[in-house]
């Protein structure tokens, strides 16, 4: 098996539809990355991930809009297509299995604290102190439902 992680920030409000009788909330993740090339230039990469998170519990889908931080993981998946100057092009997609917000700000500016959400967890789990440390991520045993 493949896995994919990726950390970024959306680069818009999530879309929530339903196919086929089962609910799937789409979004695209923005990874920026810079680096100097061979003439020590600085220069600044972003790839787009385009996710598909299908689920029932749809209640995480309100917290993923435009600029917030996530975690996704999840199987890679290409997708070819010839893009508007003739080229072929490559998009990189991921089936996500499991999504935590980072945090990020809100309209008016302030961090709402943390959610994540997998598909074994019966809803998302909203953190109001912000994680320091891996240590301090609780065990599943260790949650109250």
């Amino acid at each position: 098996m493949i896995k994919l992680q990726v950390i970024g920030n959306l680069g818009a409000d999530c879309i929530q539809k339903e196919v086929n009788g089962k609910n799937v909330i789409n979004f695209n993740v923005a990874h920026s990355e810079k680096f100097k090339d061979s003439h020590g230039n600085l220069k600044e990469r972003t790839i787009w991930v385009n996710c598909a998170y299908w689920t029932d519990r749809t209640a995480i889908a309100q917290y993923l809009t435009k600029g917030k931080t996530v975690y996704a993981e999840g199987t890679p998946d290409t997708d070819a297509y010839t893009n508007k100057d003739g080229q072929i092009a490559a998009t990189l997609r991921m089936r996500v299995q499991n999504i935590q917000l980072l945090g990020g700000a809100d309209s008016n500016g302030s961090n709402q604290g943390n959610v994540s959400h997998a598909g074994s967890t019966p809803s998302p789990t909203v953190r109001t102190q912000p994680e320091t440390t891996p240590s301090t991520v609780a065990a599943d045993d260790d949650l109250p439902f």
